[in-house]
């Protein structure tokens, strides 16, 4: 698949359709959330077109009392077929031998793998994926300022972010329009930096 090609074809497309493109050609597609802002949108329009698509959501089990009440809602809401990860280990454990080490501490790395990338990859070998629906956006980094509407995981995975030129004004729209929940009270233990990538995606 030539994605220079199939980005320039899809660059006028609205989600809808760049959702249905990629449903058309997947055998196994899933969707990836952490319920962070703007999430109920990327959901809604994705279940919109394949209903009973898995959600894949990667709990760090940092999330804030807020974030977890509006990942219940929005579950409730959509009616997700939700398939939960969380790291093998307890936050109360780590707390207690690790904490959060700051991003500029050697053990970041150890806990961003512990928290993120194993309960992540242990969801990917489970599932399979060929096509991986993110709510990925120009703007939010300088990594997603250099990729497009589809790209390929660092596993071969392709990726596709529906609403990726849309900003937030657009994304505010939207969820109003279909009377979709927000919420802004969101932490990432693993990112810190609101510019900064996980590790997830890159």
């Amino acid at each position: 698949m030539n994605l220079e090609i199939v980005n320039k074809e899809l660059a006028d497309k609205s989600p809808t359709e760049i959702i249905s493109w990629a449903t058309s050609i997947a055998k196994s597609p899933v969707i990836t959330t952490n319920f962070r802002p703007y999430e109920a949108a990327i959901l809604n329009a994705v279940t919109a077109v394949r209903k009973e698509i898995k959600v894949i959501w990667c709990d760090t089990g940092y999330n804030t009392v807020q974030t977890y009440e509006h990942a219940e809602e929005v579950i409730k809401k959509l009616n997700l077929n939700i398939h939960l990860y969380v790291p093998k280990q307890t936050v109360a454990h780590r707390n207690a031998v690790l904490g959060i080490p700051s991003i500029k501490d050697s053990k970041h790395v150890l806990f961003t793998e512990q928290v993120k990338l194993e309960p992540f990859t242990r969801a990917l070998k489970e599932h399979k994926p060929d096509v991986w629906f993110t709510n990925l956006r120009k703007g939010q980094t300088a990594f997603r300022n250099s990729i497009d509407i589809v790209s390929k995981s660092k596993d071969g995975i392709l990726k596709v972010s529906p609403f990726y030129n849309w900003s937030d004004e657009e994304l505010d729209s939207y969820l109003e329009k279909h009377n979709l929940p927000n919420e802004f009270d969101y932490f990432d233990p693993t990112k810190v930096e609101s510019t900064r990538e996980c590790g997830l995606h890159i």
